[in-house]
């Protein structure tokens, strides 16, 4: 517990000052006073490179593992639907030096079918290791690789496809047979599709001049001794453009960020300064998509210091996934991982599950669980460890996680305040909870892991600084007290060169300083703590005016509503000619068929989510969560209308980072917008 303490009066130390000494910044991380660091090695600017001297350094040591597929079968469920299950073995791991030789091969074989250095090339795949080897590929033979997310529809697919210019695209088969393949005569530059996966299916249909490789002989063809010696390789320099990364587009079309390796290597260097050891030792769990910039520069962070990366995906990270067959194991606990990258959508699930099968404890185990629940809660306050507690009481619910984690790093939206508790204090490892967006290669600020504090999103990393501007129409200004609150403008070497082909957007978001830095203002409002920590408070786009001229914050009200036990994901609407604000709700479905139960209402699950007692019975819910939490009696929804169906990206109404997708969300429930704000 010793230990703990010093942790203790760390998190009780200034972490960051603003270096003008204004309470507007720009702030630092106190390490970073003097300057910001950019890279992890001097002379390490680029990926190949940083790759290659990982290499050197761990040749045999594993580096990318993927479990065996064993089998797969139908089950059937006891509502009649019919699931696919997989039964996995173990996994499957490739050295340091055997990933390097894969990715050598099939760089050389692009370059023996044509894709010419600084052309761009895409990768439409989901997370796995061949995308990784694909990456690393484009890196060393500095090809521009565009990435777009598996979840993306159709039209946006052709969209970046043919703003990119490219002729060359890396996918799976099932993303070429499911969404690839219905949009190849709308992208008429595509030349090579290549396919990840070892068996191709012949006899498939495509256009005429679209030829279809498996990654396995693209690698053949370059490992051929010919196209070895005769391939031009320009290697990259810091300032090339090392991805294309298009954004899931939350408003609208999807934007493609442009990002240079300097920028992906300085952002990974703020990320590992903030995780303490980090090397050999380390097994990271790779599940959310690549194509997402958290994901992205969190496996970077891993190759550059010799971890290994272990692949799964949500479907089968866990015994309870839906692709996992009952008894048997899912990804998580057979990799049992020490680092690991969540969305908060994803350990609110996690929280809520865990929370469930308390409800379902005897009176005895409950009673038990939660008496430890809060002596650990006061002890972690005053700085102690509580062992004891930790085996006895925590030791199964930190097992559903693998049992050995000792970082979890949380970013891509606000996490809530009762769920990172519950992570520091169930699973005994510490929550770094991240803010940074695409546009700054995901690096932004990190809480350390030793703070305790919630809702909060940590000191700017060492790679950044963090400026708050006021924003008077909402109310925010750097003089405010206790905190200077403002938009949050993020500046260093981690800002991306700008949005690729749209100069007008660029111009909005994007400026240099005198002194030639980069900036990038993110739309968000922040305030400053007195020991240099940010907190997200509010968002620009997300804050709505009132027929009576009250502003509301959309986001505030949900992040509010979504620790309601009774709601799984909200999205709450207001309309400027309106004088109440109305909300979509998800409800949780143990919880929803309880409160059914209480009220005596029967019917199948639709019936139950347009049944007006239902909704009313949630409405007061939620209301009473909204006024404990104080929300002003305006901010809170009036009509509510209960969504029957999850809400996924592959709904379209959320981003992969299950971010709300606001107009698709006002689309989608044109018809109920109006019943509640028509029927008066």
């Amino acid at each position: 517990s010793l230990t703990l303490r010093m942790f203790l009066s760390c998190s009780r130390r200034v972490k960051a000052r603003s270096i003008s000494g204004h309470p507007s910044g720009p702030y630092r991380d106190v390490r970073a006073l003097r300057a910001l660091t950019t890279c992890i090695q001097p002379g390490m600017n680029t990926l190949d490179r940083v790759f290659e001297s990982s290499v050197c350094r761990n040749p045999h040591l594993d580096c990318l593992g993927t479990r065996e597929l064993l089998s797969e079968e139908d089950e059937t469920q006891e509502d009649g639907r019919v699931f696919k299950k997989v039964i996995l073995g173990e996994y499957r791991w490739m050295s340091y030096d055997q990933v390097y030789k894969e990715v050598r091969a099939f760089g050389s074989g692009l370059a023996a079918l044509e894709q010419k250095p600084l052309k761009n090339i895409a990768i439409f795949c989901e997370t796995r290791a061949e995308w990784i080897i694909a990456a690393q590929a484009c890196f060393m033979y500095n090809f521009p690789l565009v990435t777009l997310y598996s979840t993306l529809g159709g039209p946006a697919i052709a969209h970046g496809l043919n703003e990119a210019e490219v002729s060359h695209i890396i996918t799976s088969k099932e993303l070429l047979e499911t969404k690839l393949k219905n949009i190849l005569l709308e992208v008429p530059r595509l030349q090579h599709i290549i396919v990840v996966d070892d068996k191709l299916k012949s006899g498939s249909e495509y256009p005429r001049g679209i030829s279809v490789h498996s990654m396995a002989a693209v690698k053949r063809l370059g490992a051929h001794p010919e196209n070895g010696t005769s391939v031009y390789i320009r290697p990259p320099c810091a300032s090339d453009v090392a991805v294309i990364m298009y954004t899931s587009g939350s408003t609208g079309v999807p934007k493609g960020v442009m990002i240079s390796h300097s920028n992906i290597i300085a952002g990974i260097t703020g990320v590992a300064e903030r995780i303490p050891n980090l090397g050999e030792d380390d097994t990271y769990i790779g599940y959310l998509p690549l194509a997402h910039v958290l994901e992205l520069s969190a496996e970077m962070v891993c190759l550059a210091h010799g971890c290994r990366i272990g692949y799964s995906s949500p479907q089968t990270l866990a015994d309870q996934s839906t692709k996992i067959k009952k008894g048997s194991k899912g990804d998580i606990s057979v990799l049992r991982p020490t680092l690991m990258a969540a969305v908060p959508e994803i350990m609110d699930r996690i929280y809520k599950n865990v929370m469930l099968k308390v409800e379902e404890m005897s009176v005895f185990q409950r009673t038990l669980f939660l008496l430890a629940y809060n002596y650990k809660m006061e002890q972690l306050a005053m700085g102690y460890s509580t062992p004891l507690c930790d085996r006895l009481v925590f030791r199964k619910v930190r097992a559903l996680l693998g049992g050995r984690l000792r970082v979890l790093l949380s970013g891509g939206a606000p996490l809530s305040a009762a769920t990172q508790r519950f992570m520091n204090i169930c699973f005994c490892c510490p929550v770094g909870q991240g803010y940074g967006l695409t546009e700054t290669c995901g690096a932004g600020t990190i809480s350390q892991l030793w703070d305790y504090s919630t809702g909060r999103v940590g000191a700017p990393l060492v790679c950044c600084e963090v400026q708050l501007k006021d924003w008077i129409e909402g109310g925010y200004r750097s003089t405010d007290r206790p905190c200077p609150r403002g938009e949050i403008l993020v500046g260093g070497p981690n800002v991306t060169m700008g949005y690729y082909k749209n100069k007008e957007k660029n111009t909005e978001d994007f400026f240099v300083d005198k002194k030639g830095q980069r900036w990038f203002c993110t739309g968000d409002i922040g305030e400053f703590h007195g020991d240099g920590c940010l907190k997200i408070i509010d968002r620009k786009k997300d804050l709505v005016k009132l027929q009576a001229g009250e502003y509301v914050s959309l986001g505030k009200v949900e992040a509010v509503l979504k620790n309601c036990a009774l709601v799984d994901n909200i999205c709450a609407y207001a309309n400027s000619e309106e004088s109440y604000v109305i909300g979509f709700v998800v409800p949780n479905q143990k919880q929803l068929l309880a409160l059914a139960k209480r009220k005596c209402v029967r019917g199948l699950w639709e019936e139950l989510c347009n049944n007006p007692v239902i909704e009313e019975e949630v409405l007061k819910v939620i209301t009473e969560t909204a006024l404990t939490a104080q929300l002003e009696r305006f901010e809170i929804p009036q009509k509510i209308r209960l969504s029957v169906e999850p809400w996924t990206p592959e709904t379209g109404l959320v981003t992969d980072a299950f971010k709300l997708k606001r107009k698709e969300l006002k689309t989608h429930y044109q018809n109920d917008i109006e019943r509640m704000y028509g029927a008066k």
